[in-house]
């Protein structure tokens, strides 16, 4: 049977390390996700008020045909420049895409990023002209390692989950045949985690060994317009789940623009409603290329994207399982 890899975590696919960076006073933070070669990526972007970065470098057909890391931040526009960061930080080190290797000309990281609206949670955002998030995405590449929090770390700091605290969540399955699929959620949703009128969440079907609380669903009726524990109030580019799934395939960047687009659906099992037209929800994708993807390859894309989508529901719900209250953003473990 498919099991859940050592950590359980979007590190238990081979070649990926992360690192988080927080600003308990601004109340916001970034997630880096680095592979250990230039990976193969591609992102699916659902939600219809997205804030972005190198998406379009994605595509398949492109020049950089790899990405030396993904960057997930919160801040809003402003989360958008730790990406900055990581490109300093990575570009020092001689990392990057380089045409023609020149003297004296640097290499040039390609790094796409997704931010999160957390610019209303609370935190003191008085920074004037100096935004925190090319420093905090320093320190995030700084501090990767194959270590992953879950709950309030990274960009999931001061994100709140419909009417809960949200946060940073991960999980992997590794295949009867050995390949290892994972993911990494930062939830910030419109929508609700968990059903109407009771503490179960909607990727209850989807847990493996209690990893997120082990309630099992009440057969309760409720309205198909009632989402209680979404967000009442809403505005543009407010509510955003960011994700990154991977695996550990040489898929190609057609192959994984699908697992990506398949991956989307483990959002819809998660969260409800999702992709709405305030919500900036984008899933990026990467091949580490650590294993030779077996024959018909069309197969093995297929399953490797429905065990993402799989592995994201799963991300989503630990993200809000492991959250803690700040402030009036209460925590799922309070739900009585």
């Amino acid at each position: 049977m498919a099991r859940p890899g050592p950590t359980n975590t979007l590190c238990d696919v081979a070649g990926l390390s992360i690192g988080t960076a927080e600003d308990s006073d601004a109340l916001t933070g970034v997630t880096v996700i680095v592979p250990e070669t230039r990976a193969v990526c591609a992102a699916d972007v659902r939600g219809g008020g997205p804030g972005t970065r190198e998406t379009d470098a994605l595509a398949p057909g492109g020049i950089a045909g790899a990405v030396d890391a993904v960057v997930l931040a919160g801040g809003s526009v402003y989360g958008l420049a730790a990406a900055d960061g990581v490109t300093a930080a990575m570009g020092a080190e001689g990392k990057g895409f380089g045409l023609i290797d020149l003297p004296g000309v640097p290499r040039s990281p390609v790094i796409p990023a997704a931010i999160l609206y957390d610019l209303a949670n609370g935190g003191n955002k008085a920074w004037g002209d100096a935004p925190p998030y090319a420093a905090l995405g320093k320190r995030a590449y700084a501090a990767r390692s194959r270590d992953v929090k879950l709950g309030n770390v990274g960009a999931g700091l001061g994100a709140k989950a419909g009417a809960l605290k949200g946060g940073q969540g991960t999980a992997s399955i590794v295949t009867s045949d050995g390949f290892t699929v994972a993911a990494l959620a930062c939830v910030n949703c419109w929508g609700s985690t968990t059903m109407p009128g009771q503490r179960a969440f909607w990727a209850a079907a989807f847990e493996i060994d209690g990893e997120f609380g082990g309630v099992a669903p009440l057969a309760l009726p409720f309205d198909l317009e009632e989402w209680g524990g979404a967000k009442m109030q809403t505005a543009p580019r407010a509510n955003t789940t960011i994700a990154c799934v991977a695996v550990d395939a040489d898929l190609t960047p057609t192959e994984i623009k699908r697992v990506a687009q398949m991956a989307s659906a483990g959002l819809a099992r998660a969260i409800r409603p999702v992709f709405a037209p305030f919500d900036g929800d984008v899933v990026f994708a990467l091949a580490t290329a650590a294993k030779v993807t077996p024959e018909p390859r069309v197969l093995a894309v297929a399953r490797f994207g429905a065990l993402a989508a799989d592995c994201l529901a799963r991300a989503v719900a630990r993200a809000v399982y492991a959250a803690e209250t700040v402030g009036v953003h209460s925590a799922w473990r309070e739900l009585s």
